[in-house]
């Protein structure tokens, strides 16, 4: 879970100690995939696998199961308030155009404002494009 999958929990459920829900884990983190849970169920067979099938068993599991899966990527984005005179909305909408940046809402008179969503891997580099234009004012907001 988290935008960097750092906040996880992992279950062996009676199963030997990490063969079962580490290697499930190991597919999420090999794929890059976070807020997502993976639930195999094991019905036994009469065959015994031993620790290492099970490991791989497992993990041939959770791969095969993400592979088949839709995955839909949804960016963190963060909220900013710009603010800059009405000379500088070409270099506003120049920058806005460049990150692809959503306008929330917008005022244009002599002061003028937007509200624009910026994703957050992109923050930084939004943040420097605006400070390289003298006398626009950046604000992260929550609504």
């Amino acid at each position: 879970m988290g935008a960097d999958g750092d906040i996880y929990k992992v279950s062996d459920d009676g199963e030997p100690n990490n063969s079962a829900g580490m290697p499930i884990l190991g597919q999420l983190q090999a794929k890059n995939i976070t807020n997502t849970l993976v639930v195999i169920v094991r019905y036994f067979g009469g065959t015994k696998l031993g620790v290492g099938g099970l490991i791989s068993a497992y993990r041939t599991a959770a791969k095969h199961s993400l592979d088949e899966c839709k995955i839909i990527t949804r960016h963190i984005k963060e909220k900013i308030l710009v603010r800059f005179s009405y000379s500088k909305l070409s270099h506003v909408m120049r920058i806005v155009k460049k990150f692809s940046l959503t306008i929330l809402e917008q005022h244009q008179e002599l002061e003028c404002w937007l509200k624009i969503l910026v994703k957050k891997r992109d923050l930084e580099l939004v943040k420097t494009a605006f400070k390289t234009h003298h006398k626009i004012k950046l604000e992260i907001f929550n609504d």
